[in-house]
């Protein structure tokens, strides 16, 4: 198809006769015709659509891939889903957050009765911020955590795969919080021995494993009464949130499953005022200190992600009058970092 700028040339001419000044005046004209459509309408790569519209020109855009032209799912998806102007750019950490523990945390704490420990890490921008002051505090039933994460370290060195036991205590240690079941994977670890190697090559600086399972009287297993900070326990947290050099990626993800399906009766702490679509993570301890139960060790530990938040939490609570006690500061305190972490 030749289009309308055909440059086919029209057959036939001017008969001979006697008028040979006009054939000569004609072939002039028709000369400067020819030289005149030339320079009108040079050689070029561009050609005119079928329909008489414009062009598409060489140095026109390309068009979008599909990737880029899919409208976003929503307003956050599209903004971590745009990519980087350079590379330079993407290599930028997140800006900044402001501490967490402000005024709002400090007046909360400031009208709870009880000693209060707390840590947080943002995994973003890998800033960590404490609160409260004191020695280190007895771990209660979150020493769990160690136990396993101390387990699947020793198997992963040793290149050996969990046994359908062990799966099954450490499920029932984490998910339901079974004493026994830790008893018997402390045990399979090496006790407080096995414990403290872990800890030492994790870069746990201020814990300080049991030593001790059946104490002198105490009436409860006495890993219970291991004793941590929380930073140590940020520590911990981390070995399985972010890549580690004493855990394979599958057994971290093995962690954080059973962590995430906690029994609901056991999920209170840091997933205190959190929604409950936003992914949380957790082991709780608790433990009564006295015969008269009176003085309760409570405590918390956890992985919170999601709607614009990506932190680690400890919090450690002792000299609460009841167990009730210790949960609603913990929950409360959950409550107002969750909305200042955003």
């Amino acid at each position: 198809m030749t289009g309308r700028h055909s440059s086919r040339e029209r057959s036939g001419g001017l008969p001979n006769p006697a008028l040979a000044l006009g054939a000569v005046f004609l072939a002039a004209v028709v000369i400067s015709a020819i030289l005149v459509k030339v320079i009108s309408h040079p050689a070029s790569t561009a050609r005119p659509v079928a329909d008489g519209g414009a062009p598409h020109h060489a140095a026109a855009a390309p068009a979008p891939s599909s990737a880029s032209a899919r409208p976003p799912a929503s307003a956050s998806a599209s903004a971590s889903a745009r990519p980087p102007a350079s590379a330079s750019a993407s290599a930028t950490a997140p800006a900044s957050r402001p501490d967490p523990f402000g005024a709002a945390t400090a007046a909360f704490l400031g009208g709870r009765s009880g000693t209060v420990l707390a840590a947080v890490y943002d995994v973003r921008t890998h800033q960590t911020w404490t609160a409260g002051t004191g020695p280190p505090q007895d771990e209660a039933s979150i020493v769990k955590l160690d136990i396993l994460e101390t387990l699947l370290a020793q198997r992963a060195k040793s290149g050996s795969a969990l046994s359908g036991s062990d799966s099954s205590l450490a499920q029932s240690m984490i998910e339901d919080s079974d004493n026994n079941s830790a008893t018997d994977l402390w045990d399979a670890v090496g006790g407080g021995t096995g414990i403290g190697t872990f800890n030492s090559a994790a870069g746990l600086a201020q814990t300080t494993p049991s030593g001790c399972v059946v104490c002198p009287g105490f009436p409860w297993p006495g890993w219970g009464l291991t004793r941590t900070v929380p930073a140590d326990q940020l520590t911990l947290l981390r070995e399985i949130v972010e890549p580690s050099g004493l855990l394979t990626a599958a057994d971290r993800s093995y962690a954080l499953g059973l962590m995430e399906n906690v029994t609901p009766s056991q999920r209170w702490g840091v997933s205190g005022g959190v929604p409950s679509s936003v992914t949380v993570a957790l082991k709780n301890g608790w433990l009564p200190l006295n015969d008269a139960d009176t003085d309760w060790q409570v405590n918390s530990i956890g992985w919170v992600s999601g709607q614009g938040r990506d932190y680690l939490i400890a919090v450690l609570t002792t000299g609460n009058a009841t167990e009730q006690h210790g949960i609603d500061t913990i929950s409360g305190l959950s409550a107002i970092l969750w909305q200042h972490l955003q």
